[in-house]
C-alpha cells in the first residue's frame, strides 16, 4: 500500500481569489512504514503573497522571485503522488488547491482525486475525538509526535509530522517483538511457533513509578476517556 502523505503552503486562503500554491512538500509511506522519499518543491505563485499567509509560513514574494511556475513541476509533482492514496489534514484546503492549479494550466483537466484516494486526517480526527481541538498542533500534543522544530509552517515538514500523527492515529506499530520476516511469515499463514522460556529463568527487576510519571500516566488516560468510550485501565475501579 502507497501513501503519501501530503502538505502545502499557499499566497492565501481562497481559490476564488486566484491564491496560489508557493510550496508543495510530500513524504512516502509504503506499507505504514516511512521510505525515505519525499518530493519538495517551492513555487513561483506569479502574485503577492497575502500579509496574513505570510505570518503563517514566513514565505515571502523575494524568496519566490526566482522560483519555477507550477507549469514547470507539475509532470514531476504529477509522477511522484500517481496512483497513491494521498494522505491530507483538512483534504478539502489542498486538494482545491491543487486543482485549481491544474485548471489553470488545463480548464478541462481531470482533478487530482480522478487518480488518487484522498484520505483526510482532520475528518478522521473529529470521528476519534469528537468535541476537542483536532488541529495538527493539538494532535501532535495527543499522540505525544515532537513537533517542537515547528516555529513555522512548512509544507515538507508538516508532512514529515503529519506522517507521525497518522501512524499513531490508525494503529501505530504494526507488530509487537517480532522482527519484518517473521511478522510477514505469520501474517501469509506461515507456520510460527511459541517458544516458552525456562520456568528458572532471572526474574526482571520492577521499578516503581515516579510521582511524576504516575500523574503523567493518569492525565493520558484522561485524554482517552474523553472520547467518551471509557477507558480500560480504569474499568475494574
Amino acid at each position: 500500500m502507497r501513501q503519501i502523505v501530503l502538505d502545502t503552503e499557499t499566497t492565501g486562503l481562497e481559490t476564488s481569489q486566484d491564491h496560489r500554491i508557493i510550496e508543495i512538500g510530500c513524504v512516502e509511506v509504503i506499507n505504514r512504514k516511512l521510505t525515505g522519499r519525499h518530493y519538495h518543491q517551492y513555487i513561483n505563485p506569479q502574485r503577492a503573497v497575502d500579509a496574513g499567509a505570510y505570518e503563517v509560513h514566513g514565505i515571502g514574494d523575494e524568496f519566490l522571485a526566482d522560483k519555477p511556475l507550477f507549469s514547470q513541476i507539475v509532470d514531476e509533482f504529477m509522477a511522484f503522488v500517481e496512483g497513491a492514496e494521498l494522505v491530507i489534514h483538512n483534504a478539502p484546503f489542498d486538494v482545491g488547491f491543487i486543482n485549481h492549479e491544474l485548471a489553470k494550466l488545463k480548464p478541462n483537466s481531470s482533478p487530482i482525486e480522478s487518480g488518487c484516494k484522498i484520505t483526510d486526517t482532520l475528518v478522521m480526527a473529529r470521528q476519534k475525538h469528537p468535541g476537542q481541538r483536532n488541529s495538527l498542533d493539538a494532535l501532535c500534543k495527543r499522540y505525544f509526535v515532537d513537533n517542537s522544530q515547528r516555529d513555522l509552517h512548512g509544507a515538507l515538514l508538516d508532512a514529515e509530522i503529519l506522517a507521525d500523527v497518522y501512524l499513531a492515529m490508525t494503529g501505530g506499530q504494526v507488530s509487537l517483538m517480532m522482527g519484518d520476516s517473521q511478522s510477514e511469515q505469520g501474517s501469509e499463514g506461515g507456520s510460527s511457533s511459541i517458544r516458552r522460556l525456562p520456568s528458572d529463568r532471572q526474574r526482571l527487576p520492577v521499578t516503581a513509578l515516579s510521582p511524576q510519571e504516575l500523574e503523567a500516566h493518569n492525565a493520558y488516560l484522561d485524554e482517552l476517556e474523553k472520547g467518551g468510550a471509557g477507558c480500560l485501565w480504569r474499568s475494574g475501579q
